[in-house]
């Protein structure tokens, strides 16, 4: 009899899984072909490196060169002050911009709010634009001689550089903040609309609305959707590359290795693939650990 049960159960995990199979496949496939095949490729090739034998009068020959290539990069000065100013632009932008958009959804939210379509697309409209031309656009309110906000305030006796090296950072926040807040308020708004109209009504009843029930109510159960957003946040800022990129046009003091990815760019074009495909992995197993770090705290404190 038990075996006739679990005969029945297997068969029908089977069919389960046939069913499932058309549709798990084509994502798999592209995963597969899209992700994981490049990302193993990369890791094989970060190992290899061009060498030269004998008294190195010959032409350089790739070959296994073990860790060398881990060693240069967590030895160069170039990359560690990549990773400084991308760790510090992240560490300004990622929490001004969650708490700006957890406020704007939060007031969209709200039973008070009106014209609630039309300020959702307003909020969103920036994440529509490609980043390069949002890089654009903010660089010319950056330049300083094409910036009608450094005229303005040249004409107050104000002197303001948006790109000088200190304020280089800030002003990368500032065209990423604008560029994804109102992404981010999109899926925080659609988490806040799944809670239960049940669960404010009884609130209200105790007493609780306002601003005090959504700090203490509702975020806290859309608690999933922040730290969904995050861990994006974080991917997307150890991303960083169209903004400085597109800001060199007016900040000559901007160098080509500013970020991971615009240093690993520049000795891709230099043809030392294996350098910069080291650069890449080391990137993203700090990405990895990261977000593995933000859920495992998370978990801690459900806990």
């Amino acid at each position: 009899m038990h075996n006739a049960s679990t005969i029945r159960r297997s068969s029908t995990r089977r069919r389960n899984l046939l069913r499932a199979a058309p549709f798990v496949l084509p994502f798999l496939l592209l995963f597969i072909v899209i992700y994981l095949i490049p990302t193993v490729y990369s890791v094989v090739q970060s190992f290899f490196g061009a060498h030269r034998e004998g008294l190195g009068l010959g032409g350089a020959q790739l070959g296994f060169v073990g860790f060398d290539n881990y060693v240069r990069a967590f030895t160069d000065p170039a990359f560690i002050a990549s990773l400084g100013r991308v760790f510090f632009i992240g560490i300004i932008q990622v929490p001004l911009m969650l708490v700006i958009a957890l406020g704007l959804a939060l007031l969209l939210d709200s039973r008070v709010a009106i014209a609630k379509r039309f300020f959702r697309l307003g909020y969103f409209v920036p994440y529509g634009l490609p980043g390069v031309i949002a890089a654009l656009v903010w660089s010319f309110l950056y330049a300083p001689t094409l910036s009608p906000v450094v005229q303005f305030a040249a004409g107050l006796g104000i002197d303001i550089s948006f790109v000088s090296d200190a304020m280089l950072p800030f002003s990368i926040a500032n065209i990423m903040t604008w560029a994804w807040t109102g992404y981010n308020m999109v899926l925080l708004y659609s988490a806040l609309q799944s809670i239960p109209n049940e669960v404010m009504e009884a609130a209200a009843i105790d007493g609780c609305s306002g601003w005090r029930a959504a700090l203490r109510i509702k975020v806290p159960l859309i608690r999933p959707a922040l730290l969904l957003t995050l861990v994006f946040s974080i991917i997307g800022t150890a991303q960083l590359f169209n903004e400085p990129v597109t800001m060199r046009s007016i900040a000559p003091n901007l160098p080509s290795d500013y970020t991971p990815i615009m240093m690993a760019v520049k000795w891709l074009s230099a043809n030392d693939f294996n350098y910069a495909a080291t650069l890449s992995v080391i990137l993203g197993a700090i990405v990895c650990l990261l977000s593995v770090f933000v859920f495992r705290a998370s978990a801690k404190r459900v806990d």
